[in-house]
């Protein structure tokens, strides 16, 4: 591979593993270690998996003097950062002046400052985007080389809290600092698996990776079973599902703008929203399961009697399910759950059925 390829603070040990690596947004990732993609996937679906996403752009947003950073956010994105209380997430959108996204991420409310959690493939955009705007308001400090670690699935809270006792009482989309083997470490209850789980946000990151792993009930996990439980999950992937010609409406988040929000307004592309949120959207993001074995992936075409109605953006097989599955946009008039369509796989028509997603019911620590 180039020497153009960035390295995650866990390069050592994901060789150490026997992962197979491949470039994946401008980094050397594993995409899966030696048990294999379908192993890994029920792994994270039945005890718990160690992900290394310090690929993302993790980044400190902190007020000057007389200045709000929620407020300041806010101009940028529509979910409500100004309702957040201290140890509290939200997932959100930055978007353009057509309201399309330009990024979707997380923020969390540390207290004294935001922290914010971008898309490795957009990091650097989205932090030349938020300086343009915000350096008058803000400290921005990007903290590209931490490492962040997830730990997913239905044991993962007994596993981290021999480390951290207390991240037992943590609910979904909360965080908090912890000191573990002596350094400071910012923890969420989160993911991107549909499933139980934290992020580990840690200067020590392959210290506590090696320490997670040696716990009997965790194995590392790879990009592949990490596409295929968020698609199980019915979670948008940056690029493929959402991306600048997208609207948040489009792609069913109307949940992740603030209600306020929805009427104020204040953020890039505000009245395009606003309009679809009173009209409904041209097309809507939707779920599709299709019929026997073919797999359709991104790129498909979505057919109602012979006429294309949409595209398919993800496609896959869900080994929680196994069979295959898929999510694309369709014509809003052709969007209800239980429409037939066609997709085209290969030139040929695969049967297919709208469904309501998740395909793999949430199992979010809600407390």
């Amino acid at each position: 591979m180039g020497d153009s390829l960035r390295r995650t603070p866990l390069y050592d040990l994901h060789r150490e593993l026997g992962a197979r690596l491949v470039p994946f947004a401008g980094y050397e990732m594993p995409v899966q270690y030696p048990t294999g993609i379908l192993a890994e996937h029920a792994q994270t679906r039945t005890a718990a998996g160690l992900f290394d996403v310090s690929h993302m752009g993790q980044v400190r947003l902190t007020a000057k003097p007389g200045q709000n950073a929620a407020e300041a956010i806010e101009t940028l994105v529509p979910g409500d950062i100004t309702g957040l209380q201290p140890g509290q997430q939200r997932y959100t959108q930055l978007t353009n002046d057509a309201g399309g996204i330009l990024d979707d991420l997380m923020i969390t409310s540390t207290g004294d400052h935001l922290l914010m959690v971008f898309n490795a493939a957009c990091k650097d955009s989205d932090l030349a985007h938020v300086q343009k705007h915000l350096a008058a308001t803000c400290e921005i400090e990007p903290m590209f080389s931490r490492g962040l670690l997830a730990l997913q699935g239905p044991q993962a809270s007994q596993v981290l809290a021999r480390l951290a006792p207390q991240v037992a009482a943590m609910k979904f989309m909360t965080g908090a600092f912890f000191v573990i083997d002596g350094a400071r470490c910012y923890i969420t209850r989160s993911g991107y698996t549909g499933g139980d789980g934290f992020e580990i946000s840690t200067p020590a990151t392959d210290a506590i990776a090696r320490k997670l792993l040696a716990q009997p009930e965790v194995k590392p996990i790879g990009l592949g079973a990490r596409d295929s439980l968020r698609l199980e999950a019915g979670l948008c992937l940056y690029g493929h599902d959402i991306d600048t010609a997208t609207t948040p409406i489009e792609a069913g988040l109307l949940w992740s703008i603030g209600k306020e929000r929805r009427i104020q307004g204040g953020f890039p592309g505000a009245a395009v929203i606003q309009k679809q949120i009173a009209e409904g959207a041209p097309r809507r993001r939707v779920g599709l399961l299709p019929e026997g074995k073919a797999i359709a992936r991104e790129g498909a075409e979505i057919a109602i009697g012979g006429k294309t109605v949409g595209k398919v953006t993800s496609g896959g097989f869900a080994p929680t399910l196994g069979r295959a599955v898929a999510m694309g946009y369709v014509e809003r008039a052709h969007s209800a759950n239980g429409t037939k369509v066609d997709l085209l796989v290969r030139g040929k028509p695969v049967p297919a059925e709208i469904v309501p997603m998740p395909f793999v019911k949430n199992a979010y620590h809600r407390g």
